[in-house]
Formats: C-alpha cells, structure tokens, sequence
C-alpha cells in the first residue's frame, strides 16, 4: 500500500511545552495512571503530576519494592502491583504505558477497550498487526492513541529537520547513527527494538518516509536469542542509505549522529548539552560534470571544498516535558500527535524487518508498505 505523507503528522501545528499548556490551562485536570515504575517511570510521574493540567491517581509496578521506593517520592499517588485496580477506576482518563515492550500490546489493548486515552512508551507494539489492531481500536472509541518517541520532540531534532526541509544540505547520501550504553540489558527484546527505534523513527522523520528495505546483524553473547549489538543498513527512497549500530554493551555512551550531503554535512551529538549540533560546508564537488577522474588520493581531495563550520543555536528544553504536554493537548484537543500511532507503526514495521534479516545473517529483507 502507498506510504502516508509525512507532513500530515510532522506539520507547523507542533508547539512547545509551554504553548501546549496556555492553549488549554482552564481545562479541567486529566487524571492519568501510570504502568511501570522502572527507571523511565518516574521521569513519566514527574512530568503527568503537575497538578495543573494533569494529576497522576494511580502508579502501577508488579515489583512490590520498587512501587514503594517510587510512591516515597510521590506519597499522595494511590499504588497498585496490578493495573487491574487502575484500569477500573472511572476517574482515570489516560493510561501512560511505561512496562518491558513485550507487555505494550496488551496493556494497551485492555487500556483502550477501557476507553482511555494511552500513551505508550516505544515501540508501540513488537508486531504490525497488533499495532494496527490499537489503531484501529483508538479511532474507534475516539481517542488519542501516542507512541513516546521521545527524540522528535527534542529540539535539535526538530532543527536538522528544518535544515533538511530547506534543502541546505542537498540530497542526503547517507546517515550514520550510533546509539550505546553498557546497559540496562533486556531480556525480552533485543537491541533493536530497545535501542535502534528511537532511530529509525528520526530516521523516518527527517527523511519523511520509511525504508524499502534492511540489511542486519546481530550478535548474542548474554542472554540466549536476544542480540546485545545490532548493525544494520537501511534502503530509503532516493538512494539513501541510513546505517544503525545499536549496543547495550559497550563502554561509551554515545548518541552520535553524521549526516553526508551533497552540499553539506552535519553531526548531532546528543550528549554535548551545550553544542549538540555541527555543519561542516564541506561537500565534495559532482566530479562527473567536469568530466574528470579520481585517480589518486591527491585528486579527490582537489574535488573537496573546505568551508566554515557552524554552530546552530539550539534552544534548550527538555523533549519529554513537551512530548507530555502534547499527549494532554491531544487528549483536550482532539488533534492528532505529533507521534501517533502510524508512525509508530512505521518504527515497528521497519524493526520486524531488521529482526527477520537477522534471523537469515544478514540478507537483504524488505520492508512492507505503509497503511
């Protein structure tokens, strides 16, 4: 089937934390419960309990001592080891899904039949079928259905976009992203699903399409069946390749990203809090046009013109404060997110692939068609 346009989800409706509040500050307070108090959990129940636009009545973890480590922090939150005594709470309007992502599916799926609004942590599902399945269950019931894809809502994200969409630096040949940590290790999903995600869907975004196909590896080494490291390339439209290198056993943690165009490159690197992004004007000419040969590493560097290097101002803010503000604009608003469940399915969809290529070492696979 023919790929959605990207622009209908990515368009200049986004807004900041702040603007999503003020648009909607005299609406009554959203009462959401929260699924998983793990180590992304609190950083949810930090940013839903406000007590302005949103409250947070229920925390919900199966780990008995980590549910009253958490509800020390926020003593007036009721908790629960099952989200059963969420679920049936009347009161509550949104569910914030922040559970292994082996769970998302169902806790969702029960969520939504409950007709509350959900906000699931990535990957949405860990199959298309079920993730069009939760679509297909939020378009029914009307309600907003978001995948926390964190990473667009950053905001030098949102400005290599912009770079893009100008066109300032040309066709984009290709697009190296490194993502590693020494941990946290999964045991239900492996290093794709966990840590490639976030990339495929910046991947998707900034080039405002999905791959045709994925070309994978993975290696094991701590928990059977599930790949600690995976490397993998990904064929988008227009000749663009977008290479993955996903670890959670590596000493450095890196969040590195290189964009070559044919006009200029650009590197984003998430941990350097106060330059993140750099632009090299250093494009190597079209050395066809002038009919000539490359013959040596002495011509090659006769066709690479070294410019400036700039700075890009970023404006600081933390994306997670935004991507939940929207999720309650969406819930009052009835607009669609930024990070809906069609993009989120698209994530799933291009990780299904580099899971199958993995299990066949490495062939070419290709990635079904968007919906």
């Amino acid at each position: 089937m023919a790929a959605r346009s990207r622009a209908q989800f990515f368009g200049p409706t986004y807004r900041s934390a702040r603007q999503a509040r003020a648009a909607w500050a005299s609406m009554a307070v959203i009462r959401v419960a929260v699924i998983g108090a793990g180590q992304w959990g609190p950083n949810l129940i930090r940013n839903f309990h406000n007590n302005k636009t949103s409250e947070v009545a229920w925390i919900v973890d199966r780990d008995a001592s980590r549910l009253n480590e958490v509800h020390a922090h926020f003593p007036d939150v009721q908790v629960a080891k099952n989200p059963e005594q969420a679920l049936r709470d009347s009161s509550v309007q949104a569910v914030v899904v922040a559970t292994p992502t082996s769970s998302h599916y169902a806790l969702a799926k029960e969520a939504l039949k409950r007709h509350k609004h959900v906000l699931v942590e990535k990957p949405l599902t860990t199959k298309v079928k079920q993730g069009l399945e939760l679509l297909e269950l939020a378009t029914k019931y009307r309600l907003t259905l978001m995948v926390g894809h964190v990473f667009l809502y950053n905001a030098a994200v949102r400005k290599v976009k912009e770079y893009l969409d100008a066109g300032h630096l040309g066709k984009v040949y290709y697009v190296s992203m490194v993502r590693t940590n020494l941990g946290p290790i999964r045991s239900d999903v492996n290093a794709a699903w966990d840590l490639a995600a976030h990339d495929v869907s910046i991947a998707n975004y900034w080039l405002n399409a999905e791959p045709l196909s994925v070309s994978a590896i993975g290696g094991t080494w701590i928990n059977q069946g599930v790949e600690d490291a995976v490397f993998a390339t990904l064929r988008y439209p227009q000749g663009t390749l977008v290479n993955l290198h996903a670890s959670w056993v590596n000493p450095r943690k890196a969040r590195d990203i290189t964009i070559v165009g044919e006009k200029r490159m650009l590197t984003f690197d998430d941990m350097n809090l106060n330059e993140p992004l750099l632009i090299y004007d250093k494009p190597v000419n079209d050395v066809s046009n002038r009919r000539t040969y490359v013959d040596s590493f002495a011509s090659f560097r006769e066709s690479v013109r070294k410019g400036n290097t700039t700075v890009p101002n970023v404006p600081p803010g933390e994306p997670l404060a935004i991507q939940c503000a929207h999720f309650l604009e969406c819930i009052a608003t009835g607009k669609q997110p930024f990070t809906g469940a069609p993009e989120g399915i698209a994530v799933v969809r291009a990780v299904e692939a580099i899971q199958r290529s993995i299990r066949v070492r490495g062939r070419e696979e290709r990635v079904e068609a968007s919906c």
